[in-house]
């Protein structure tokens, strides 16, 4: 939505969802695009009559449908045994196309596995080109039936290129398409404060918000990853606790399902979340700490990211203030499950050997000065 600089945020939903509601007072043919019973809770209990709406309008979350590989399955949760659904539900945030320019396959830093080794659209980078991403919403969501034509694919790619945060990203943007030599700077003039907290974010988050559109993990760091933002969230049971993530809200935790992983050598794997991330396309779980598909993610770019809220794939984090106090807990947590001999993860370590990637208390109001100017 334009409003939501093209995203959609739980706000905004409610607000359509109540003008709707008022609009069929006097029309019970009223109509919202936003509001096709696909996208209902309660689909694929009532098809086309359904009209439960609370992810949309409570999170701001759309579902997205996936064929589960072969290997992987959906647990029942009234008997625990495997279900016979060929496809899940998830639930997702509409992440904003604004400085998509900057981001998408890069051709640096490859994954593992497929689709889109370096980056794509959509948050699991499960797709390849904006066309790709434009055509899967037409058909997927808007319900369009048959071929949509190249050249309005095309238009909306054109459409979105040009959509930035600022005039100084915008710039940004086109010295990389022109091929410049040197790039200029996108932030905007900082005050110490700020640019203080330029120089946190570039030791502590610039791993894995590299490049022009802060959004290219830096090796050794890894293409995707799970920053355990996803329901439930990781709980140390240590006798004294080690890292504390908030907890899910209701309204979130309600999108789980358990899950069976058949692995290559036959040996079965259960797992629980709201959202297993790229294993959905690939199949893979139980991988080395890092290397595992399980709840991984594409890095998010974040310029405008002040303009933007809420945050992360389900939009659990309603302001920056919680998204950094996340990632102080996820920094403990790498920290606590890290091998006890060097190199250390690169999440938590510059050299492989010191613990000093992660921001202080006392240094949390100058990353927020610099994040918001961003």
């Amino acid at each position: 939505m334009p409003l939501d600089n093209f995203q959609l945020s739980p706000a905004n939903a409610e607000a359509r969802f109540r003008l709707l509601e008022a609009r069929r007072r006097w029309n019970r043919y009223a109509d919202d695009p936003l509001f096709r019973a696909l996208d209902a809770d309660d689909f694929r209990i009532h098809g086309e009559r359904a009209n439960d709406f609370s992810n949309l309008r409570e999170n701001g979350l759309i579902r997205i449908t996936f064929t589960l590989p072969p290997n992987v399955k959906v647990i029942d949760p009234a008997t625990n045994a495997i279900s016979e659904q060929t496809t899940v539900d998830v639930w997702r945030a509409v992440p904003s196309v604004m400085n998509v320019k900057l981001t998408g396959p890069d051709g640096a830093n490859p994954w593992f596995r497929g689709p889109n080794l370096s980056g794509g659209y959509q948050l699991d980078a499960r797709l390849g080109t904006l066309q790709e991403q434009a055509a899967a919403a037409l058909a997927n969501h808007a319900q369009v039936q048959g071929a949509v034509p190249a050249r309005l694919l095309d238009d909306l790619t054109a459409f979105q290129n040009r959509l930035f945060s600022s005039p100084r990203v915008r710039a940004l943007s086109d010295a990389i398409r022109t091929g410049a030599a040197t790039l200029p700077d996108a932030d905007p003039p900082l005050t110490a404060l700020q640019a203080q907290g330029k120089a946190i974010f570039t030791r502590a988050c610039g791993q894995c918000h590299g490049g022009p559109g802060m959004s290219t993990p830096q090796p050794p760091v890894v293409r995707y990853h799970d920053i355990s933002s996803q329901c439930p969230r990781p709980v140390d049971t240590a006798p004294v606790p080690r890292w504390s993530f908030t907890p899910c809200p209701a309204r979130l935790a309600r999108n789980v399902n358990t899950y069976e992983i058949t692995q290559p050598d036959g040996s079965i794997l259960r797992r629980t979340t709201s959202d297993p991330g790229r294993s959905l396309l690939t199949g893979f779980a139980g991988g080395l700490p890092g290397r595992d598909d399980w709840s991984h993610f594409d890095v998010p770019g974040l310029r405008g990211i002040s303009k933007t809220a809420p945050y992360f794939i389900n939009n659990s984090a309603a302001t920056l203030e919680e998204v950094v106090s996340h990632y102080t807990e996820f920094f403990k947590r790498v920290r606590a499950i890290a091998p006890p001999t060097a190199p250390l993860p690169p999440a938590i370590s510059t050299d492989g050997v010191n613990f000093d990637r992660p921001y202080t208390p006392e240094e949390v109001p100058a990353l927020l000065a610099y994040l918001r100017r961003l």
